[in-house]
């Protein structure tokens, strides 16, 4: 196993969205890990409502409906 040994923080983020289309798809999920020096993790998760119907086949892989 890998120990990331960090000076400051960092931050991994995750969006889901409707699709792939960035002219037309929309974010319904925000996420992210906040990783600190001391080990120590912050996460948060958001959901957005995208105004719009997510495709049953994205649905799918993200587990969103």
């Amino acid at each position: 196993m890998h120990v990331l040994k960090l000076k400051n923080p960092l931050v991994f983020f995750d969006l889901e969205t409707t699709g792939v289309n960035i002219a037309q798809d929309r974010i319904v999920e925000l996420s992210f890990v906040k990783a600190l020096p001391n080990g120590a993790l912050e996460t948060r998760t958001q959901r957005i409502n995208p105004e719009m119907p997510i495709p049953l086949e994205t649905s799918l892989i993200h587990g969103i409906y």
